[in-house]
């Protein structure tokens, strides 16, 4: 079994090197990405999204060219637990996610993803043991069409230096950068 160029064993060493620990949620994250992978024509350059912030980014980051800095992989906080890759200039592509319904069949995995058992009352053993055997059988598939103008990275534009804190940023933000405007999650002191 393998997940991208991985084989299942190397995946995980690779999850548990990256994000610290093997993470349920980039474990099936892995075979997501791999069954999307595996729906895309051959040779296409593609783009990804991401339909939660969680862990699913991760697995488009260790198995595409698709990162959030180099702007092929946009994040939408639905909160399903899906990937879309796409090719860039048509948007044809396809969409994988975890399938409630499949889950019955894999009562830990049901268990962890739809909350029903605290972190301390599941069976970490047995879970990561279900989603290696269950593998793509947890998932659902939707071939679809994005629409890549909504989704394309804006240009920066114009930069000038902020006459509040001295640093660079967007002119289309305003007279000051986006920080010194009240936007910034530090605290003064």
């Amino acid at each position: 079994m393998n997940i991208g160029t991985y084989s299942y064993e190397e995946y995980v060493h690779l999850v548990k090197s990256f994000h610290g620990s093997p993470a349920p949620g980039l474990l099936i994250g892995g075979f997501i990405v791999d069954l999307a992978l595996k729906n895309l024509p051959d040779g296409e350059f593609f783009d990804a999204l991401c339909e939660t912030p969680v862990c699913l980014p991760d697995a488009v980051q260790l198995l595409t060219p698709c990162t959030i800095g180099n702007g092929w992989m946009k994040i939408l906080d639905f909160g399903k637990f899906a990937v879309t890759l796409y090719e860039k200039s048509g948007g044809e592509g396809v969409r994988v996610y975890l399938d409630a319904e499949k889950l019955k069949r894999w009562p830990e995995v049901m268990n962890w993803f739809l909350k029903l058992k605290t972190k301390k009352e599941q069976d970490s053993d047995l879970l990561i043991e279900q989603i290696k055997e269950a593998g793509h059988d947890l998932l659902g598939i939707q071939h679809v069409r994005v629409e890549p103008e909504k989704l394309r990275r804006r240009k920066m534009g114009q930069v000038s230096v902020c006459p509040s804190c001295g640093e660079a940023y967007p002119v289309k933000d305003g007279d000051r950068c986006r920080a010194c405007l009240g936007e910034s999650p530090y605290v003064r002191e």
